[in-house]
Formats: C-alpha cells, structure tokens, sequence
C-alpha cells in the first residue's frame, strides 16, 4: 500500500490491507524513512503481535510503553541477519525444500536498461522480478 504520511490513518489503512490481524510486521526501511513509517506499522500489531526492526532509519523511534506492556508485544532489533544464515538458504535451494517456482522472472539486457525500469514500474508486485543482467 502507498504510504500517506499521515502515522493513525497509514496503520489504519495496513489493518484494512491484512486479511486478518497483523501479528507480526518486520521493518526494513531504508535510511530515509520517517520514523512515523515505522511506528505506523509497528503499532498496527495485534495484541501478542510481534515487531522485529531489521531497517536503517537513522532517528530514534519512540513506541509508547504502555502500548507494549498493555499488548504484550515482543520487539526485537536484528541488524541483517547472522552469519550463516547466507549458507544455510543454499542448503535449503539445494535441498528442494525451498520452491522458487512462485517468481516470475522477467530478464532485459544491460542495454535495455531503461525498457527494464518502465517494466518494473508497471509490473512490480508480490513474486514478480525485474532483472538486469550483463
């Protein structure tokens, strides 16, 4: 969903999006995120949700107290992700266990660079891929 700016109806919005309460929301925003963003969507949690900040926002990110002790949310921080983790989803490709079958690939030359982002831009979406490739 495209984000308004505006924190209560942005998270209103996300609840209205889910198809069911929101239990858990992972934040990986980039640098340049509000910080109003982030807690738009953390706040959106159900009661027991769970808030897991993996972004870059450079500014404190203020959460009430009493919201999280009165709703029992777990927060967690986790910068990236622990070292084998790269590993252990090659195991997992290799393994069969992990189907990449529901992406849709659609591949452009370097040279068509630009028919690429055009094609991204009117086709993104859950799934769907644009690829450059030398």
């Amino acid at each position: 969903m495209v984000l308004t700016g505006d924190e209560d109806e942005d998270r209103e919005r996300m609840r209205q999006a889910a198809p069911g309460p929101i239990d858990c929301v992972l934040d990986i925003m980039p640098p340049t995120a509000a910080t109003s963003q982030v807690r738009a969507a953390a706040m959106a949690v159900r009661n027991s949700g769970r808030v897991v900040l993996m972004g870059g926002i450079r500014n404190d990110l203020t959460l009430p107290y009493a919201w999280l002790m009165n709703n029992n949310i777990t927060l967690r921080g986790q910068f990236m992700y622990p070292r084998e983790a790269n590993v252990r989803m090659v195991e997992l490709l290799r393994s069969g266990l992990l189907d990449l079958n529901a992406f849709e690939v659609t591949e452009f030359p370097l040279d068509e660079a630009n028919g690429a982002i055009a094609f991204a831009a009117a086709n993104g979406g859950p799934f769907h891929l644009t690829v450059i490739r030398p």
